[in-house]
């Protein structure tokens, strides 16, 4: 049966939802960023991971190998001997160092404020107020869905602050401040592609009614007969091989993303689906041409500083966590990526809570101290000497981190296979998941599931138009009992925005106190 005939025009497919005017839209995103930014710096802990500022530095100096090991002194008071993710490398210049694995684009953005300020730069701040900055290009990117105004406030709340994207804007340390920066990148890049391809979000169901719709204004009745005359054969088209513009910057600003952090690179079908160039063919050359610049330069980079097209840091780095952090089952004989790492990696993402009533600090390796020495104690929420529950050191389940990614599901349900934008966000979801799951790590130390960062750009689009479908039902209840039952719903998807904020709450506050 045909789904348009069974179904009727979608909700979300249909007139587009009020939206709010230019000045209040401005006025609202300078908000949400203004509070990202208080909160973002006001929650930062002090933290000692500073990897891109003493790249930043070792740029500056020409070169591509940082200092290290370097130990403190009276005059020189910065230390990176405790890094254990650098590879030792000969040097000409009689300096010891050591090579950075991580894509470098992070010191880049930090070089001008190591120049003016040396080591003494404040990257956790300055990442702090590029993450509220993000929270900006979230809302603007939810600007250019079919969405009402208040579930794009909803969603950029939900990215903002029932995320651990809140968590990683706040401790700003290196792999962190690599999160926030592809996040911003990525989303921009997805607002650029959907802002010129309004149809994206649409059901392809109802837009054969229009095209039906369109034959019927104009004299040919659907069925009747009537053959346009084509050309005798095939002709070739030069616009099909020259690049859209606007698909080529978003391809850059991708490009620019995935240097910054290397699974975002597996999102790119999003922009074959998604963006201008009216074919899936001219979309997908002219993203990739774009964001074929900045990735092809990070090859040019690894090569020239490394000899190897792929940085042998990693490597490295496997072989030293697999050999020292043994309890995380770690295995040397497996690959950096490797199908086998699925289940362990599976269960931490989906399945892994917290810890109630702890006697003692959760610790992957067995080093957390006792708690509730005391029998007379009183467990607490925030009690640090006795709580109630606590966040593992592992991570924890995204579902009770993030509650309200749950919104997806009506997302998918209504336009997997039938909307282009919500195909394209849920293969590019899937895949930068499978990706990460088959990484060794999972992003220990941390709060929640940090990976997820990954494709939060492009999950949150989901949220958004699930969360639209849900307050879409309540415009076409035909009867109080259903108009009920609908706003319920819209309770209930409010509930879970609300929850996720409260447990990333509590998660920023256990991270600092636990000092992750």
């Amino acid at each position: 049966m045909d789904r348009r005939v069974a179904q009727g025009r979608s909700p979300l497919a249909s007139d587009a939802p009020p939206s709010s005017s230019l000045f209040v839209s401005i006025v609202v995103g300078c908000a949400l960023v203004a509070i990202a930014l208080v909160v973002y710096t006001l929650t930062h802990p002090d933290r000692f991971y500073n990897h891109f500022e003493w790249q930043a530095l070792a740029f500056l100096e020409g070169k591509a190998a940082i200092r290290y090991p370097v130990v403190a002194t009276p005059a020189f008071p910065f230390d990176n001997s405790y890094f254990q993710d650098v590879l030792p490398v000969p040097t000409s210049d009689g300096v010891a160092r050591g090579l950075v694995p991580f894509p470098p684009l992070p010191a880049i953005v930090l070089m001008p404020f190591v120049a003016l300020w040396g080591l003494a730069a404040n990257g956790q701040l300055i990442f702090a107020i590029l993450g509220a900055l993000d929270v900006g290009i979230a809302w603007w990117v939810l600007g250019k869905l079919p969405v009402r105004t208040w579930v794009r406030v909803a969603t950029t709340v939900f990215l903002g602050f029932g995320t651990v994207f809140w968590y990683a804007a706040q401790i700003g340390t290196t792999w962190y401040q690599a999160h926030v920066l592809a996040i911003g990148l990525a989303l921009a890049a997805i607002g650029v592609a959907i802002g010129a391809d309004a149809d994206a979000a649409r059901s392809e169901d109802d837009l054969a009614d229009e095209l039906e719709a369109g034959d019927l204004a104009a004299g040919t009745p659907v069925g009747s007969g009537a053959v346009a005359i084509a050309p005798a054969g095939p002709r070739f088209r030069l616009a099909a091989i020259v690049p859209d513009a606007r698909q080529f910057l978003a391809g850059i600003l991708f490009g620019l993303a995935c240097t910054s952090r290397l699974t975002v690179a597996f999102g790119a079908p999003f922009f074959v689906l998604v963006g201008s160039g009216g074919s899936w063919q001219r979309r997908g050359w002219s993203a990739a041409l774009g964001a074929g610049i900045p990735i092809g330069l990070l090859l040019v980079y690894n090569l020239v500083s490394t000899g190897h097209v792929f940085h042998p840091g990693y490597q490295y780095l496997y072989e030293l966590e697999a050999g020292f952090y043994t309890p995380l089952n770690y295995h040397l004989d497996w690959q950096i990526e490797d199908l086998r790492y699925l289940p362990q990696n599976f269960a931490i993402m989906f399945l892994n809570g917290p810890v109630w009533l702890p006697t003692e600090v959760p610790s992957a390796l067995g080093l957390g101290g006792p708690l509730c020495t005391d029998p007379s104690m009183v467990r607490g929420l925030f009690n640090p000497d006795c709580p109630l529950v606590l966040p593992k050191d592992t991570g924890m389940s995204i579902l009770l981190t993030s509650p309200a990614y749950l919104l997806a599901l009506p997302a998918i349900r209504w336009g997997f296979g039938m909307s282009r934008l919500v195909t394209g966000v849920g293969v590019a979801v899937l895949i930068v998941a499978i990706v990460n799951l088959m990484h060794f790590s999972q992003g220990w130390v941390q709060f929640g599931y940090r990976f997820s960062l990954d494709f939060a750009p492009w999950a949150v689009l989901l949220v958004a138009i699930g969360l639209e479908r849900i307050a879409a039902r309540t415009a076409v209840a035909d009867a109080a009992a259903r108009r009920a039952g609908a706003w319920s719903l819209v309770a209930l998807a409010l509930l879970l925005v609300t929850a996720s904020v409260l447990v990333n709450l509590w998660g920023v506050v256990w991270g600092d106190v636990l000092g992750w």
